[in-house]
């Protein structure tokens, strides 16, 4: 059972708009890069009946674009931190807790998407396409806790991807249980070498995610694992 929200968003983008923001994406390719790089092993995260959930926000249009931008509802991960996640999941199970998952791995042409979609202060929610996202490297994964139980998403100060001050990891507001559930969440990734971005409460990246380099693979070319 997949766990979503009722949330929905305003679409930032006409239909036509993505697909021109698409090709556009598709005809630039990442920047260049200077390695050496750590070989590539992208493992796929499945959901399993006590195993982390997933909610690919990214394949509907349930999102802060307001549209689909991946074709399908995977998430990948490097393998080193697709076993670091599995360790933080089981970590939090006797709390009777569990990882609900957004979103993994990331193709660079989607960075370039979600860029280009927005301007303003929002952009300091999103990645420049000229430097990469962490995303794109394979290490970086946004999630959130849902009960084991009940398979409900637990309430968070903010929603995943609202663009605003409740996104912080350090955000004061909200009620105290969303806090406490959101510490506890940052503190169930620490222990696992996950460093929490300082404006996203979601967004958690691997040690040794800068060894990896940008990639922009379709999740249908990724090679089964």
């Amino acid at each position: 059972m997949t766990n979503t929200t009722k949330t929905t968003w305003t679409p930032l983008l006409c239909a036509a708009c993505l697909s021109v923001l698409t090709a556009t994406a598709a005809a630039e390719g990442p920047p260049l890069e200077k390695g050496p790089f750590r070989l590539a092993e992208l493992v796929e995260i499945k959901p399993t009946e006590e195993g982390p959930r997933l909610d690919v926000r990214y394949a509907t249009a349930n999102n802060f674009i307001g549209r689909p931008v991946y074709p399908e509802a995977r998430v990948f991960l490097q393998k080193p931190a697709a076993e670091a996640l599995l360790r933080a999941h089981a970590r939090l199970k006797p709390l009777g807790l569990g990882l609900l998952i957004f979103d993994g791995y990331r193709p660079w042409s989607v960075t370039k998407i979600f860029w280009d979609s927005v301007s303003g202060d929002k952009r300091l929610f999103v990645a420049n396409p000229a430097e990469g996202s962490r995303h794109n490297r394979g290490c970086t994964v946004d999630l959130s806790l849902y009960f084991l139980t009940s398979g409900e998403a637990v309430t968070m100060p903010s929603e995943f991807d609202e663009m605003n001050e409740k996104a912080y990891p350090d955000y004061k507001g909200g009620s105290a249980e969303s806090r406490s559930m959101r510490d506890l969440l940052i503190q169930a990734m620490k222990a696992e070498h996950f460093t929490v971005h300082p404006r996203e409460w979601w967004h958690f990246d691997c040690d040794g995610w800068q060894d990896y380099a940008i990639m922009n693979v379709p999740f249908s070319e990724i090679p089964p694992n």
